[in-house]
């Protein structure tokens, strides 16, 4: 079931821009970020309720996904990845197809395949764990239908 909460667009301009390109042209237009393919992750807000929507580097493996919360390897995890570990329930929009995931974090084993495709699809990932002292999340999505 889709997630059914009224959008709030990013407070950024350049994100919400960025989101409604994607969104009206199936990802045709405003699909990469700084050259890499990307997808977009809707997760709601834990405390507004509303869906929230953010431009994430595309991390697929054999039609499986994966989301990196490594927010450029600031000290503290980005906003999207606190509203999935408050709902698990997120959609993620890869062109032109939309699916429903639960959402949740790897660990061990899992966690390190995950990471070696992400840093094959952004190889700054390494650079942003070298900046933090938190370990990056890795959140796999497990598909609900």
């Amino acid at each position: 079931m889709p997630i059914d909460a009224p959008y709030e667009p990013s407070p950024t301009d350049y994100v919400a821009a960025q989101v409604a390109t994607y969104e009206d042209t199936g990802g045709r237009e405003g699909g990469e970020m700084q050259g890499a393919p990307c997808v977009i992750l809707t997760t709601v807000g834990r405390a507004s309720g509303n869906a929230r929507k953010s431009p994430l580097i595309r991390v697929e493996h054999d039609g499986g996904y994966a989301v990196i919360a490594s927010k450029g390897g600031a000290p503290d995890h980005p906003l999207w990845y606190l509203n999935l570990e408050a709902d698990p329930h997120v959609t993620l929009q890869d062109r032109d197809v939309v699916r429903d995931f639960r959402a949740r974090t790897a660990t061990g084993e899992e966690r390190e395949r995950w990471w070696q495709v992400a840093i094959a699809a952004w190889p700054d990932y390494t650079t942003y764990q070298t900046k933090t002292d938190r370990e990056i999340p890795v959140v796999v999505l497990d598909p609900m239908d």
